[in-house]
């Protein structure tokens, strides 16, 4: 199995034993980006934080695709720019 075999599989058991809608579609790579962009631009451990607080976030504002896409931006731009002032711990 790839990992993206792997992660495709973890998500959707995962969004199962959640009780996430049968139609939840999660795009992995939008995931991904954001939390290496928070990585590299806060600190490693912001990622988990960061793609947590997007999905929260996301899922107050009604949870549809465009959430996410607005929600995930905001948070990249914001870990980018963190990145860029040399404020970020490394």
């Amino acid at each position: 199995m790839t990992t993206d075999d792997v992660l495709t599989a973890w998500t959707t058991e995962l969004a199962e034993a959640l009780g996430l809608p049968d139609d939840f579609h999660l795009d992995i790579d939008v995931v991904l980006d954001l939390a290496r962009d928070a990585a590299h631009g806060v600190a490693r451990p912001a990622a988990p934080l960061t793609t947590f607080l997007v999905g929260y976030a996301a899922g107050l504002r009604g949870g549809a695709p465009a959430d996410i896409a607005d929600t995930a931006r905001l948070a990249t731009e914001r870990a980018l720019a963190r990145g860029t002032d040399g404020d970020a711990a490394r």
